[in-house]
C-alpha cells in the first residue's frame, strides 16, 4: 500500500467533527501512494455519510524516470560518497523527491478540506497553511523562513515538549506528553505551545533541542526557502508559551534533494555473550573460530565486528560479567550470510570459549536498505494536484529576487575563564541533542547562558571532540556555530554507514551520541558550575 494507514483510524474518529469545524487537514500521510490514501479516505468518508473534498499531490515519484532524467543530465551523484548513482550500480526500490508546499496552497485555494501528500518536505506542511493564509508571495522569504523554523520544530511531535529532552529534571511529568502546536502569525513568527494539562514542558530549551536535531549547519533548506537558523530569536512569552521570532530568509536551492533506496544485499546479526575473565582474549578466539568455520571474512562483501564491553571488575550480578561481542555481515548471496553463518555459529557454541552464548536465536540473512541522498534540478519536479476530476500542476519557480541583506547572529569576543576547575561531566553544564542524516550524524551542544556558550566555544574544537569520543576518531566532523541559540553543531560523516536500515550500530539513529557527550568526565571552571544546568 506504500501509506501510513495509521492516519485512516485517526481521520475517522475526527473527520466529521474537522468538517463542522472547518479544519483544514494537511499531511504527508501518503508516502509512498497519496492516491490510494485519498481513496480510502474517500471510502470511509462515505461510509460516515460525509463529503469533504479530498486532495492528494503527486510528483515526487521518481522511480519511473530515472532513466529519462539521467539522459537530461541528472546524475544523482551521492551528497556523501561523490558518485553517481550508475557508477555504484545501485538498485532503487523506491526514489522520491522532496515537495514544496505550493501544491498545498494551490489545493486550499480550491476548497479542499483534506490535503494527502507523499513526500512532502516537513517543513512545507507548516509552511503552506499560513502562506494560504495569508497570502504570502513565493519571494516573501523572511515569513516563509520563519514558518520553516516552526515546522522544523514541531515536526517530530514532542520530541519539541520534552521528549528526548537532556535536562530531565526540568520536565514536570512525562505522563501524556503533550504534541506540540504552533501559532503562526503574518510576518512568519510564531509561539509554539501545547495543550493546557498535558505532560512535557514547552521551554527555550525543549524548543532549542528540535532546532537543533537533525541539522547540519546553519542554513535549512527546504524546496521553498532556505531558513537561517543563525537569526533566530528564541524567548519564554509564559508558561508553556516560546516565541520564534526574526527568522531571515534566502531563496532555495534550485535543486531539490531525493531519498533514493537502494537494495542492498542480505545482512545477519550474531551477539554473543563472552564471560568472566580475560573478554578481550576470550572474543578474539571465538571470533577466530567463527570465521575460520565459515571459509574465511574475505568471502563475505561486508564484515563489522564490535566488542562492547558492558562486563565490569568484581561482577555484582551475572548481567555485569559479560561483554557483547557483535559480528555482522553482509553480501548479496542470501545463503552466506544466511544458515551456513548461523550452523557454524551454534556448533561453536558447544565447541569453544568457556561461557559462551548468544543473545538470541541464530536466524536467516535480512535484506538491507541502502539510503542513497542525492538532488535533482527542481525544475524537473513539478507537482500534480488532484482535486475530484480536477488536476492543476505547480512548477519550480526560478528565483528572480535574489536576497543578500541576511545578518546572522555574532559571538562577542570574551576573555578565557580563569580560575579553579572541577572535573565532572560535561553534562552539568550543557544540553545536547543528536540525530541521523542518512549514514551521517548531527550532535548539538548548548548551553543556558553566554558564559557557558563562550567556554563551550573555545573548548569544544572539532580535536577536542575526537579525544572525548573517541570511537568517532575516525570519521570527518564539521563544526557548525549558532551563537543565537548559545550552540554548535557537530556534523559527524559516515558513522551510520549507509543510513538507519543498514547501519550495524546499536543506535542506528545516533539518539544516544548526545548523552554520551555529556557523560564525560572534563575540567570545568567552577564558576559556571554555580548555573550547574541540572
Amino acid at each position: 500500500r506504500g501509506y501510513a494507514s495509521t492516519f485512516l483510524r485517526q481521520m475517522e474518529e475526527i473527520m466529521g467533527e474537522c468538517l463542522d469545524r472547518n479544519i483544514r487537514v494537511v499531511s504527508n500521510a501518503g508516502g509512498l501512494n497519496p492516491k490510494a490514501l485519498a481513496g480510502k479516505l474517500a471510502q470511509i468518508a462515505k461510509e460516515l455519510g460525509l463529503h469533504p473534498k479530498i486532495a492528494y499531490i503527486e510528483g515526487d515519484n521518481l522511480m519511473g524516470r530515472i532513466d529519462e532524467l539521467q539522459e537530461k543530465g541528472e546524475s544523482f551523484i551521492h551528497l556523501d560518497k561523490g558518485i553517481s548513482l550508475k557508477e555504484a550500480g545501485g538498485r532503487p526500490i523506491s526514489a522520491n523527491a522532496y515537495l514544496g508546499g505550493w501544491g498545498v496552497v494551490a489545493a486550499l485555494e480550491k476548497g479542499a478540506d483534506i490535503i494527502i501528500g507523499g513526500r512532502l518536505a516537513d517543513a512545507a506542511l507548516v509552511m503552506a497553511p499560513p502562506a494560504w493564509k495569508f497570502g504570502w508571495k513565493k519571494d516573501d522569504w523572511d515569513a516563509l523562513a520563519g514558518a520553516a523554523a516552526a515546522g522544523h520544530i514541531i515536526e517530530c511531535g514532542c520530541q519539541a515538549t520534552g521528549g528526548n529532552y537532556s535536562l530531565v529534571d526540568e520536565i514536570p511529568s512525562y505522563s501524556n506528553v503533550g504534541f506540540p502546536i504552533a501559532e503562526i502569525h503574518r510576518d512568519g513568527s510564531c509561539v509554539i505551545t501545547k495543550h493546557p494539562d498535558t505532560g512535557g514542558l514547552v521551554s527555550v530549551g525543549t524548543v532549542t533541542a528540535q532546532l537543533l536535531y537533525e541539522i547540519r549547519g546553519p542554513s535549512y533548506l527546504t524546496p521553498d526557502v532556505t531558513a537561517r537558523f543563525d537569526t533566530i530569536n528564541i524567548s519564554q512569552q509564559g508558561s508553556d508559551r516560546v516565541e520564534i521570532s526574526g527568522v531571515q530568509g534566502e531563496p532555495p536551492p534550485s535543486t531539490t534533494k531525493v531519498c533514493i533506496n537502494n537494495m542492498g544485499g542480505y545482512r545477519n546479526t550474531l551477539t554473543f555473550l563472552v564471560a568472566g575473565l580475560d573478554v578481550e582474549k576470550k572474543a578474539a578466539i571465538a571470533k577466530k573460530a567463527l570465521f575460520e568455520a565459515v571459509g574465511g571474512k574475505d568471502q563475505f562483501q561486508q564484515v563489522d565486528v564490535q566488542l562492547i564491553r558492558t562486563d565490569k571488575e568484581d561482577p555484582q550480578t551475572n548481567e555485569e560479567a559479560y561483554a557483547h561481542l557483535k559480528i555482522s555481515v553482509l553480501d548479496s548471496n542470501p545463503d552466506k550470510v544466511g544458515r551456513i553463518f548461523t550452523a557454524k555459529a551454534v556448533g561453536i557454541g558447544l565447541s569453544n570459549i568457556p561461557g559462551l552464548a548468544t543473545t538470541q536465536p541464530p536466524g536467516p540473512g535480512n535484506m538491507t536498505i541502502v539510503h542513497w541522498p542525492t538532488l535533482v534540478s527542481a525544475g524537473h519536479v513539478p507537482q500534480k494536484v488532484v482535486l475530484s476530476d480536477e488536476e492543476m500542476r505547480v512548477e519550480y519557480m526560478e528565483t528572480a529576487t535574489v536576497k543578500t541583506s541576511v545578518a546572522p547572529a555574532s559571538s562577542s569576543v570574551v576573555s578565557p575563564i580563569v580560575g579553579p576547575t572541577k572535573k565532572v561531566p560535561l553534562g552539568h553544564i550543557c544540553a545536547a541533542r543528536s540525530g541521523d542524516k542518512g549514514g551521517n550524524a548531527n550532535l548539538g551542544v548548548w548551553g543556558k547562558t553566554e558564559e557557558v556558550y563562550h567556554f563551550l566555544h573555545s573548548f569544544l574544537t572539532i580535536e577536542q571532540i575526537k579525544t572525548l569520543l573517541p570511537d568517532m576518531a575516525k570519521y570527518e566532523i564539521e563544526r557548525y556555530e549558532l551563537p543565537n541559540l548559545f550552540a554548535m553543531n557537530f556534523y559527524i560523516k559516515g558513522v551510520l554507514n549507509d543510513g538507519v536500515a543498514a547501519s550495524v550500530r546499536n543506535d542506528p539513529q545516533a539518539k544516544t551520541l548526545g548523552e554520551y557527550l555529556r557523560a564525560k568526565l572534563v575540567n570545568i571552571p567552577e564558576s559556571l558550575l554555580e548555573t550547574k544546568v541540572n
